[in-house]
């Protein structure tokens, strides 16, 4: 457990009072979800401040939810620290320490707002995880195709992410969804040039994070 653990166990509720109404804004780490895109690349550890690109990113994979946009990819030994914090639990602390908290939650509860983050200086070093199935020497494959995650943490909502539905609805009338992964590694380019590309989508498991590793080891057998 991080040391931020202690967000995701208490429900904080923010009252102000505007209008003479109060509204109360739902602001924990419980009500956020920790999505990813994956894929394989040369080069695991990007940056970007473009935000617009971002935006557009996260629209066309998440939807018109508000969240948190983290303005980084990381190998995926790269995004729990030794302490056991991860990405996603960092963003939303660089976001709650904020003195304009109240109105950032409330803007991405109430007006589906996006805000983007760096966390390149705070998870930049290699933390291998007991799961040690994506090192060079467990994996070969890993050293010349290298894993990488896009995080977003998205406040909690009844839909389903955009890339669930489009995935259903493509490949419902074509049986295959090629056209929209295809899309979206487009949209990838200003973070992951050529030849990164995208596997897949997925929720990260804090009980159970060897799921992502097996979402790579899934598709090992492409590359062999």
């Amino acid at each position: 457990m991080g040391i931020f653990d202690i967000f995701k166990n208490k429900d904080k509720i923010h009252s102000k009072n505007q209008n003479s109404e109060n509204e109360k804004v739902n602001d924990s780490m419980v009500n956020f979800e920790c999505y990813y895109l994956f894929g394989l690349t040369d080069n695991p550890n990007r940056t970007s401040k473009d935000s617009k690109s971002f935006n557009e990113l996260y629209e066309n994979v998440i939807g018109k939810n508000g969240g948190i946009i983290i303005g980084n990819s990381f190998h995926p030994y790269q995004i729990v620290n030794p302490k056991g914090t991860t990405i996603w639990q960092a963003s939303y602390v660089k976001l709650y320490v904020n003195e304009n908290k109240d109105e950032v939650f409330k803007s991405i509860i109430n007006e589906n707002a996006k805000y983007l983050v760096d966390l390149e200086k705070t998870f930049n070093e290699i933390n291998v995880w007991p799961d040690t199935r994506l090192t060079y020497e467990e994996n070969p494959i890993f050293s010349k195709y290298v894993p990488f995650i896009i995080p977003f943490l998205v406040y909690k909502s009844e839909e389903q992410p955009k890339w669930d539905l489009e995935l259903n609805i493509q490949i419902a009338l074509n049986g295959h969804a090629t056209n929209y992964v295809n899309s979206i590694n487009e949209l990838t380019r200003f973070l992951m040039p050529e030849p990164s590309f995208i596997l897949g989508f997925d929720e990260f498991d804090e009980q159970n994070p060897s799921k992502l590793i097996e979402n790579f080891l899934n598709c090992k057998t492409m590359f062999e």
